[in-house]
């Protein structure tokens, strides 16, 4: 039976049924009450009716452990989001968690509990034992957690506790300097191949490893010098294990078309191979994100360029552009942003040589 929505199905004789957590049974299991409709909007309709009974229980019947309202939501999750989303929220879920959490009722977990949770995970939550995580891991833990303490507040109408994140400080996002990405692009012209060519289009079209690792020569349109940003790779773990995936972009934004310039457009055209084949490989399988960072890090080596992440030339592409006065609204459209607020506040640093031109102009009233 094929899953249409929350605890709904499609029934081989036509007719929908949807299924209401109603209590527990005498073995611990969730115990259902299943009503039958020929339409979807019928079904949801009588579930509501369900629903509304079992709301008017008191709250303390229901017997729901964390670890339960988990798998129901990653259930939920798993229809609507990204496999490589679903795989992230499996990870934090089956790591951090339900070590800690799976066992307790989640009307048992107060406010004062989960903070408890979140100060033991910035203590001693990396997983090898060797101190805490930062607070962007955490918040990404607790993110997850509100959204099983949501559903578990929809579905079985258990209150919602009010726990603290805890505070990112914002860092200032480093870029390669004038004289670092002067050497860099010297060394990748002067040694053409293609995960180097590959680098120097990141460098001038601010693409994600994961896009460029997903680019294939289709993507390139050579009579408008563009390129359409259509898939991605990734490496995320599935039943214990890790696999690259190729799927769509990070977000809706993310699918769009970026102009390159007219240097690159001119190598490229000497390397121009099969359209179903990738840029970096060559062939129609394509290069994982991890190998391309280690290919990035040993070019470092090789330009006397301290060791930064891939992810840099993004950010420094960014940089550059709002020095070559790109306005906020195309930059990010360029990035694939959904805002022109998250470029500004994320990827554009600005030098102190530029702060003092805009100083410099400056003066007393005439």
């Amino acid at each position: 039976m094929a899953k249409r929505g929350s605890n709904i199905y499609k029934r081989k004789d036509g007719r929908f049924e949807g299924r209401v957590p109603v209590g527990y049974q005498e073995n611990g299991k969730i115990k259902y009450r299943s009503v039958y409709a020929k339409t979807l909007s019928e079904v949801k309709g009588k579930m509501s009716e369900v629903y509304s009974i079992r709301q008017n229980q008191p709250v303390s019947a229901i017997k729901l452990t964390v670890c339960e309202a988990a798998e129901q939501w990653l259930s939920a999750a798993k229809l609507r989001v990204k496999e490589s989303s679903y795989a992230n929220y499996v990870n934090i879920v089956n790591k951090h968690i339900l070590p800690v959490l799976g066992g307790e009722l989640m009307i048992n977990l107060t406010t004062g509990k989960l903070n408890d949770f979140i100060n033991l995970k910035l203590v001693s939550g990396r997983l090898n034992g060797k101190g805490g995580l930062s607070a962007k891991s955490v918040r990404d833990i607790m993110t997850v957690y509100r959204s099983i303490e949501n559903y578990a507040a929809r579905e079985y109408g258990i209150r919602e506790t009010h726990f603290t994140m805890p505070k990112i400080e914002k860092k200032q996002t480093d870029i390669l300097s004038s004289t670092e990405r002067k050497r860099l692009e010297n060394y990748l012209i002067n040694n053409k191949n293609k995960t180097n060519i590959a680098i120097l289009l990141c460098l001038f079209t601010g693409l994600r490893v994961g896009e460029l690792c997903g680019l294939k020569w289709e993507d390139i349109d050579f009579e408008n010098a563009v390129l359409f940003v259509k898939r991605t790779v990734q490496r995320v773990s599935k039943n214990s294990k890790s696999q690259v995936v190729i799927g769509t972009p990070k977000s809706k934004t993310s699918v769009r078309t970026v102009p390159i310039p007219a240097f690159i457009m001119n190598i490229l055209r000497n390397y121009r191979s099969c359209n179903d084949f990738y840029v970096i490989t060559g062939i129609s399988k394509p290069t994982e994100p991890r190998t391309m960072q280690n290919r990035f890090k040993s070019i470092l080596k090789l330009c006397r360029i301290r060791n930064v992440n891939f992810h840099l030339l993004r950010h420094t592409y960014a940089t550059v552009c709002i020095e070559k006065g790109f306005d906020p609204k195309t930059l990010s459209e360029l990035l694939g942003h959904a805002d022109a607020a998250i470029t500004l506040n994320r990827y554009c640093h600005p030098s102190m040589q530029i702060k003092k031109d805009y100083v410099s102009h400056l003066s007393l009233t005439a």
